[in-house]
């Protein structure tokens, strides 16, 4: 924002009081202007801060993890957002491609045990939580959900050599994600 004596007419730019004046009002102008980027900000997910994602977190009633990241917050939100009725699987295949890319997930369906189980890629490791909760709000209760991670297989692993793999754990070597695991 442009100091308030830009805006003075030339005249009034000269006079002592009029540039007190301005001394003391661009503090307050600059602060200003700041909140109303911080409001404007908070209008959007994709753009707000702490405090705005909290005010959309206590309208949805949504209570974070201590050891959630902003980033993690912004999610649930956006996840909680996508969610409209009806559900059909295509609106479910839909929301998921949103929340977790669209190679992100597999889902399968069978229709005669009323079972529907989702697997997600291990990229989507820290969104299982917040895909478990849409998932249990769409899925209709009469079907069996069932949600997992994509653990890496000898498919993804087999480039690497026992040296290499020698730094990981067997957990680590099975939930790690390794280059475009």
């Amino acid at each position: 924002m442009a100091e308030i004596q830009s805006y003075f007419p030339d005249l009034l730019k000269e006079v002592k009081e009029f540039q007190k004046l301005a001394e003391a009002e661009n503090p307050e102008l600059l602060f200003l202007w700041d909140e109303l980027k911080q409001a404007l900000d908070n209008q959007f997910i994709d753009t707000a801060t702490k405090t705005g994602v909290a005010r959309r977190e206590r309208m949805l009633k949504i209570t974070p993890k201590a050891t959630d990241t902003l980033e993690e917050r912004k999610f649930r939100l956006l996840a909680r957002y996508n969610e409209n009725l009806p559900y059909t699987l295509r609106t479910l295949h839909s929301q998921l491609s949103i929340l977790c890319g669209e190679k992100g997930y597999r889902l399968e369906t069978n229709y005669g045990a009323f079972s529907l189980k989702a697997k997600l890629e291990l990229t989507n490791k820290k969104n299982v939580e917040a895909v478990e909760e849409m998932m249990e709000r769409i899925v209709p209760v009469n079907m069996l959900l069932t949600l997992e991670l994509l653990y890496n297989q000898h498919q993804e692993l087999w480039q690497l050599t026992h040296g290499a793999m020698r730094a990981y754990t067997h957990d680590g070597l099975r939930e790690e994600v390794f280059g475009n695991g």
